[in-house]
């Protein structure tokens, strides 16, 4: 059976399920989630317009509402990419 390749972005996998979108891998202590909140449409497609980006800790012990590190909203995944990539690379570096 093959394996599917997995979409990286700037270094870190992509992985989609429904209108979630997480950022990183849960082998690091952190990983970004963004949640497509409303969407609209661009002649035939659904195009992501409100997006919320959380920079969460990935270790399991910890409760889920208190693993969100930081947060916010922005118009269009490509704004809330930016956002997740700097996010994610410094939160990293700090460790």
């Amino acid at each position: 059976m093959a394996e599917k390749a997995v979409l990286m972005y700037k270094g870190h996998p992509l992985r989609r399920k429904d209108n979630l979108i997480y950022y990183g891998s849960m082998a690091d202590k952190y990983i970004i989630m963004l949640q497509i909140l409303e969407t609209k449409k661009v002649k035939d497609m659904d195009v992501a317009s409100k997006v919320s980006v959380q920079l969460q800790l990935t270790d399991p012990d910890i409760k889920s509402r208190d693993r969100v590190v930081r947060k916010t909203e922005k118009d269009g995944l490509s704004t809330a990419m930016d956002f997740a990539s700097v996010w994610l690379e410094r939160a990293l570096a700090q460790g």
